[in-house]
């Protein structure tokens, strides 16, 4: 088995195309490959993405797989149509001469399009020349005219965009190759280098590869529990396939039929696929139940072997220098001086955190969300005999259940971007230690409130704009191996992180204030203490500053995915030196409301009341106006407007039935619920 450091090399966009060691490399597209196809859209993405990662050490672009024909000339098996727009983006951004240069194979009219480029003749590859002029388009829209700012995007692409280069070995088995990688349809994914280098330190321990090989496969479809996927395996799930019964890798088990002959074999496919032993299918009853999953199989991996280094290097581990997005996912396995054990380890430890994230956190049932049903599901995977199989709810407790449920949406929605799950690290990390269901509920609320007091509301740990400094999160929360959520202080001055006039509110702050508003509401208003008309209701409402707007509001709400826009009640619009109110006044927590980007584009500039008779009409979409903070501050417009009718003395002109006065006694209500620690 070769070296995987004499086949695998990271390289930049220079290193592919201008370093040479003297001789020119010829990269040859060969005829069973397709014409290049890349359309605007996903180029203007790649050099959005670029652009965007201006700053970062180093950007991602992908793999590229070859296999040396003759000397410095290298058959493109998988990767040609990323490294065909490298070159056109190249030649767009003014670069004349590449030393190494791209060719294709029995193509004389594609050939010569990307040897002359930019350059065009009278017959050309439409594909290669309108890629050509869509890289221009977007370098124009995206970067610019500015010489320095090209200058730099330039730099930039040329030495910190990186690829990950595969070089198939001359003694593999090039036709086996192709025949795993056309089953498959893709290319090399960096998850699959990763399982390749893992695989390679279990080369020659058969039944450790089985186990391996099995763990992996089971744990890489994220929309099906593990149960489902290793339904065999009562020694591992108990007879119910509600728990967890094994202690480490060793004790997984076998297959009932041996080791697989296929580890013998010296082709790709023993890194790759190694198809040990087909994996159950699952049945039909169970393909109805596949949910949507909250992370992806490349950043479960990250996470996993961040828990990994965290329990067995202890205070020796720096999380600091840990990065959670899978453009780094090689480079983190990198730093790992891989062992067998190690990789025992992190199998073991991926199956449980898989069998966690499964069992005790939230899924989304389908991709829409809808007024009165919560999409959002926190159930555990039980089977009762041979078919009988049940989702049953985490908690046996109602009001724990959709208090669990409550802030893990909470978490996920303000953090949707599979790359800033830092909550979910900290969730299966706790649950690594401490699985007791009533210690899990409490480990959530503490959390939240870790994130408000001693992230977003301590100024050291935000920048310029008040979004959280990378690794904020880990300096306020991971004490060595140990999740430090005890409140550093309890005392902070939220008008002093965003005082009146700050537009920069992170959506957190929303989220959990609707939070708070609705463990209030759960904590206060129980059985006959919601009977309308009662001394709590009506303390409850008081409380929030509003008139009673009846419980369905709280009873249905849900944390929707949709809202994610920031909206000026009182519009922007209509605030400045021509108008009653100033734009320093309504640029404040008391004034913004979250809402879906459906509702804030049509209607922004509308005076509140109209937006209140608006969102509140059965036929918008209540999905997108239904934040409880929202929802009060409707109310509290609706009350002014009650009010001015029914006395003419404190009538206020149209349109000002919320005005700052409004806006500061709404703030004040919050932030007394807000910032009160249970």
């Amino acid at each position: 088995m070769k070296d995987l450091k004499t086949i695998l090399e990271e390289c930049s966009i220079y290193d592919i195309y201008f370093s040479n060691r003297g001789n020119s490399i010829l990269y040859k597209i060969p005829i069973y490959q397709r014409n290049y196809a890349w359309e605007r859209e996903e180029i203007y993405a790649l050099i959005k993405d670029v652009y965007d990662s201006l700053g970062k050490s180093v950007y991602y672009i992908g793999t590229l797989v070859t296999y040396k024909r003759e000397e410095n000339i290298f058959e493109v098996i998988d990767g040609q149509q990323r490294l065909t727009t490298i070159y056109i983006i190249l030649k767009a951004l003014g670069v004349e001469t590449i030393p190494n240069h791209l060719t294709y194979s029995a193509r004389k009219v594609s050939a010569a399009t990307i040897e002359n480029m930019p350059e065009f003749g009278e017959e050309n590859d439409m594909g290669i020349l309108h890629g050509f002029h869509y890289a221009q388009e977007a370098l124009n829209d995206i970067v610019g005219h500015n010489k320095a700012a090209l200058a730099a995007f330039k730099f930039y692409f040329l030495n910190n965009v990186h690829i990950v280069h595969y070089r198939v070995p001359n003694d593999v088995d090039l036709n086996h190759y192709f025949e795993v990688m056309n089953s498959r349809g893709e290319q090399l994914e960096k998850h699959e280098i990763v399982k390749a280098k893992l695989c390679a330190q279990l080369i020659g321990d058969n039944v450790a590869m089985e186990k391996f090989s099995r763990i992996w496969e089971a744990c890489s479809d994220m929309s099906f529990y593990i149960q489902q996927k290793l339904p065999d395996m009562t020694s591992v799930f108990g007879k119910t396939m509600d728990s967890f019964d094994i202690e480490s890798f060793d004790k997984f088990p076998n297959s009932n039929e041996g080791s697989s002959s296929l580890f013998g074999k010296k082709t790709i496919s023993e890194l790759l696929a190694i198809p040990v032993k087909k994996l159950e299918k699952v049945d039909e009853y169970d393909l109805s139940d596949r949910f949507q999953p909250i992370i992806d199989f490349p950043n479960f991996l990250l996470i996993v072997l961040k828990i990994t280094r965290v329990r067995n290097e202890k205070c020796d581990f720096n999380p600091l220098s840990f990065t959670l997005d899978d453009k780094e996912l090689i480079k983190e396995f990198d730093k790992i001086d891989l062992t067998p054990e190690f990789v025992k380890d992190f199998a073991y430890n991926l199956l449980l955190a898989k069998y966690y994230l499964d069992n005790y956190m939230i899924h989304h049932t389908d991709g829409v969300d809808r007024a009165t049903e919560n999409p959002w599901k926190l159930q555990y995977y039980f089977r009762k005999g041979n078919n009988a199989v049940y989702f049953k709810d985490l908690y046996d407790d109602k009001s724990l259940q959709n208090e669990a449920v409550q802030l893990l949406s909470m978490f996920e929605v303000a953090f949707t971007p599979k790359q800033r799950k830092n909550y979910l690290f900290y969730c299966l990390l706790h649950l690594f230690e401490e699985s007791d269901l009533y210690k899990y509920v409490e480990f959530l609320r503490n959390l939240a409130d870790k994130y408000f007091f001693d992230v977003y509301l301590d100024t050291g740990k935000l920048n310029d704009i008040n979004q959280p400094k990378p690794n904020s999160f880990d300096e306020a929360i991971l004490d060595c191996t140990k999740l430090n959520i005890k409140l550093e202080n309890v005392n902070r001055d939220f008008n002093a992180v965003y005082p009146v006039g700050s537009y920069n509110i992170p959506l957190y702050v929303f989220n959990y204030t609707d939070y708070k508003l609705w463990k209030k509401y759960a904590d206060e208003l129980r059985g006959n203490k919601a009977k309308k008309g009662s001394y709590n209701r009506k303390a409850f409402f008081d409380a929030l500053g509003c008139s009673d707007f009846e419980l369905d509001a709280f009873n249905n709400f849900y944390f929707s995915r949709t809202r994610k826009s920031l909206e000026h009640y009182y519009p922007q619009a209509k605030a400045g030196d021509n108008w009653p109110i100033s734009t320093q006044d309504i640029n404040c927590f008391g004034n913004f409301a979250m809402i879906g980007s459906d509702a804030n584009s049509s209607g922004s500039n509308w005076n509140p009341i109209d937006k209140k008779n608006r969102y509140l009409d059965t036929k918008s979409n209540q999905v997108s106006v239904a934040s409880l903070k929202f929802r009060i501050m409707l109310q509290m417009c609706q009350d002014n407007y009650d009010e001015g009718i029914k006395n003419d003395d404190l009538k206020r002109p149209f349109g000002l039935e919320w005005n700052v006065r409004d806006m500061l006694l709404h703030q004040k209500k919050m932030l007394e619920i807000i910032m009160k620690v249970q």
